[in-house]
C-alpha cells in the first residue's frame, strides 16, 4: 500500500462508510420515482446544488490536467479553460431561468419541447445513447484514468484494482440513492478534496528542494511560468491560449460543465432546484468557486513539481514501475503528494482524491443514466414502464456504464489529450445551443447538421491532417505537423477557428434549407418558458393571428440586463481569481488594485441583479398547451 500508514487507512475506510450511509438513508426516497432517482424531487436549495457543481468539476483528472499545462506552458496555459467562465456567467444570469422552467427531466428532453416531427425525436434519442452512452463514457474514462495513475503511484495498484475498488464503491451508493444520494456525498467529498488540496499545496512548499514560497518564485525552473497571461511577444501562445479562447472558444465549443446555454449535469442540478432563484443562485457559486477559488492549490503543487521532478526523466526515475505509456506530465501531481505528504495526512489528501473521482463518477452515472432510461427506454423501448420497472433500469444502467469507462480508461494517456479532443469534437456547436432559446427558425436539422460536421472534422484533423502532417513534414507534437495547415502557411492555433467556421457555415445552411418548426410546438415553447425577445417576433404575430394566446412577460425582457450581469460578474470572478495569485505571488499591490475592482465590480453586480426578473413556480408536470382565443377563434 505504498507509504500508507494505518492512520491514512482508517481515514479512507471511514470515508468510505459515510458515502455508503449516505447512499442507504436517500435509497427509499430515491426509489419512489423517476423524478426522485434523477432530479431529487425538484426540491433542493442552490447551496447544496452549487457545492455539488463544484465537486463534480473537482474530478481525480482536474488537477492532473491543470499540472500538466503548468508544466508544459506555464500558469497562463490555464485560460484554456479559464475562458469558459464567461459562458458560465451567461448561463447564470439568462439560462438558468429558462432551464427551471422547461420542466424537462433532462436536457436532452428539451429537444422534443423545442423542436417538431421525427427529426426532433431521432435527435433525442441519438442524443441520448451519444451523452449518455459514448461520450459520457469518454469523460469517465479521463477521470478514471487520473485515477489510475495514482493508484499505480500511490498504492502501486493495477489499472484493474484501482477501477474495483474505488468505482464499486460509487456505484454502490449511486444506484441506490440516485442523485440526492449524489449531492450529499458530493457536499462531504468537496470538503474533504479542498481540505486535502490546500495541504497537498501547504506541504508541497515545504519539500527540501522548494524551500518554501519565496524560493519557489525565484527558481529557474518556476520563474517563467508565473505570468497569469501568455507572452504578449509569442504571438503563437498568445493566439492559443488567450485571444481565441477569449474570442471564440468561450460560446463555439461544448465541453462538460461549460456548455454553452448550460447543459448535461449543469442542466440536471439547474432542473433539481426548488425554483428559478436557486437556479440561479447555485450556478452563480459554482462559477465562483469553480474559477476564482478552487484553482490555486493544484497550480502551487504544479510549479512545485517543476523543481522536483524537473522533467518526465526524473518523474521516471523516481516512479520505475508507472508505464510509459502513461507517463505524462500530469503524473507530476501524484507524484508529488507521495513524496511530500506525512503519514496522516496523507491518507487525508488520498482520500480528497478518491472523493474527487467519486463525486465526478457518481455524476456522470447517474447523468448518463437519466438519458438512457428518460430519453431512449421510456421514449422508444417501453412507454409504458413503470416507476418502479424505469428506476430498475436506471441501476443497471449504471453498472453497464461503469464497465464500459474502465475498459476505455486502459487505452488512454494522459488527461491533456482527451481535454483537447473533446473541445475539438464539439467545436462550432455551441452557438445554436445560445441562439435555440432566442430565435425560433433554429431547428432539429441544424443541431444534426452542426453535431455530424464538427465530429467529422474533428476526425479529419486527428485521424487523417496529422498523420499527413507527420509523414511528410517529421515528428512533432503540436498543431503545427498539421498537413492542411502547414501546407497553406496558416498557424496552429487557427486550426479550431477553422473548425467553428465550417462548422457554422453548414449549420446555418442547412438552416435555412429545410423546414421550420410547426407553430404548434412553437408557440407551445413560448407559453411554457417564455425567452422573450424580438427572435419570438413573427411567432407571437402567427400566434394572434391564428387566435392562440401566449402569455407574455409581465415584467418585459430582461435579457439585456442579464448580459450586464453577465460582464460585471466576469470582472468580479477573474479579478477575484488574479487577486489570489498576485497575493500568493507576494506582489501586494497589484493584489490590492485587483481587489478593489474585483469588489467593485461584485457591488454593481448586486445592484444590477435585483433587476432581474423570477416568476412564480409552475406546478409540476408536462407543460399545458396554448389556449386559443375564443374570441379571435377560427370557428366563429
Amino acid at each position: 500500500m505504498g507509504r500508507l500508514g494505518s492512520v491514512d487507512i482508517s481515514i479512507i475506510i471511514l470515508l468510505f462508510a459515510v458515502y455508503l450511509a449516505i447512499g442507504l438513508l436517500v435509497s427509499r426516497f430515491a426509489g419512489k420515482s423517476t423524478e426522485n432517482f434523477f432530479l431529487s424531487g425538484r426540491r433542493m436549495p442552490w447551496w447544496l446544488l452549487g457545492v455539488a457543481m463544484v465537486a463534480t468539476t473537482f474530478s481525480t483528472d482536474t488537477p492532473n490536467l491543470v499540472t500538466d499545462i503548468v508544466r508544459n506552458n506555464g500558469v497562463s496555459g490555464n485560460w484554456v479553460w479559464w475562458a469558459f467562465l464567461l459562458t458560465g456567467m451567461l448561463t447564470v444570469f439568462i439560462y438558468a431561468k429558462l432551464w427551471r422552467r422547461s420542466r424537462v427531466m433532462t436536457d436532452v428532453e428539451f429537444y422534443e419541447i423545442r423542436y417538431s416531427g421525427k427529426e426532433a425525436a431521432f435527435l433525442r434519442g441519438f442524443r441520448a445513447i451519444w451523452m449518455g452512452l459514448f461520450f459520457n463514457v469518454i469523460v469517465m474514462a479521463g477521470v478514471t484514468l487520473a485515477a489510475i495513475k495514482i493508484g499505480n503511484v500511490m498504492f502501486g495498484l493495477s489499472p484493474f484494482w484501482t477501477i474495483v475498488v474505488a468505482g464499486g464503491i460509487t456505484l454502490l451508493y449511486s444506484t441506490t440513492g440516485g442523485l440526492s444520494a449524489v449531492l450529499w456525498t458530493d457536499f462531504v467529498q468537496f470538503m474533504v478534496a479542498m481540505t486535502g488540496a490546500v495541504a497537498a499545496a501547504y506541504f508541497a512548499l515545504g519539500h527540501a528542494d522548494v524551500q518554501g514560497i519565496d524560493a519557489l518564485l525565484v527558481h529557474p525552473n518556476v520563474a517563467g511560468k508565473l505570468s497569469l497571461l501568455p507572452d504578449f511577444n509569442n504571438t503563437t501562445l498568445l493566439w492559443s491560449l488567450l485571444i481565441i479562447p477569449l474570442a471564440v472558444q468561450w460560446w463555439a465549443s461544448w465541453y462538460p460543465g461549460a456548455e454553452p446555454g448550460g447543459g448535461s449535469y449543469v442542466a440536471q442540478r439547474m432542473l433539481a432546484a426548488k425554483n428559478e432563484k436557486h437556479a440561479v443562485g447555485a450556478t452563480m457559486f459554482f462559477n465562483v468557486a469553480h474559477y476564482a477559488l478552487r484553482p490555486w492549490p493544484w497550480i502551487v503543487v504544479a510549479l512545485c513539481s517543476l523543481v522536483v521532478f524537473p522533467d518526465l526523466d526524473s518523474l521516471r526515475a523516481a516512479f520505475p514501475n508507472v508505464p510509459d505509456r502513461i507517463l505524462k506530465d500530469d503524473l507530476g501531481y501524484p507524484a508529488m503528494l507521495v513524496t511530500v505528504l506525512p503519514v496522516g495526512w496523507l491518507g487525508l489528501v488520498t482520500a480528497s482524491l478518491i472523493a474527487a473521482y467519486m463525486s465526478t463518477i457518481a455524476t456522470h452515472l447517474n447523468l448518463g443514466s437519466s438519458y438512457l432510461v428518460n430519453d431512449f427506454y421510456r421514449r422508444f423501448w417501453n412507454p409504458r414502464a413503470t416507476e418502479r420497472e424505469a428506476v430498475m433500469v436506471g441501476r443497471l444502467s449504471t453498472v453497464v456504464l461503469l464497465v464500459l469507462t474502465g475498459i476505455l480508461a486502459t487505452l488512454l494517456e494522459n488527461a491533456l489529450q482527451l481535454f483537447q479532443l473533446i473541445l475539438l469534437i464539439g467545436a462550432g456547436t455551441g452557438m445554436i445551443f445560445l441562439l435555440r432559446w432566442f430565435w425560433w427558425r433554429i431547428n432539429s436539422f441544424s443541431e444534426i447538421s452542426a453535431m455530424i460536421v464538427s465530429f467529422v472534422v474533428a476526425l479529419y484533423w486527428e485521424l487523417i491532417d496529422r498523420r499527413l502532417g507527420v509523414l511528410v513534414y517529421g515528428p512533432a507534437e503540436s498543431a503545427e505537423a498539421s498537413f492542411f495547415l502547414r501546407a497553406y502557411g496558416i498557424p496552429g492555433w487557427a486550426q479550431f477557428p477553422i473548425t467553428v467556421a465550417i462548422v457554422t457555415v453548414v449549420w446555418l445552411a442547412v438552416t435555412f434549407m429545410t423546414r421550420p418548426v410547426d407553430d404548434k410546438t412553437l408557440f407551445r415553447f413560448v407559453q411554457t418558458v417564455r425567452p422573450g425577445g424580438p427572435g419570438w417576433a413573427s411567432v407571437r404575430a402567427r400566434a394572434r393571428a391564428a387566435g392562440v394566446q401566449i402569455d407574455a412577460d409581465k415584467h418585459g425582457w430582461d435579457v439585456p440586463q442579464g448580459i450586464l450581469c453577465m460582464v460585471l460578474g466576469t470582472v468580479a470572478v477573474y479579478s477575484a481569481l488574479f487577486t489570489i495569485g498576485y497575493f500568493i505571488y507576494q506582489q501586494v499591490g497589484t493584489a490590492m488594485v485587483t481587489l478593489v475592482i474585483s469588489l467593485v465590480s461584485g457591488g454593481l453586480l448586486w445592484m444590477a441583479a435585483r433587476g432581474l426578473h423570477y416568476e412564480d413556480e409552475a406546478p409540476a408536470g408536462p407543460a399545458a398547451p396554448p389556449k386559443k382565443t375564443p374570441a379571435a377563434s377560427p370557428r366563429r
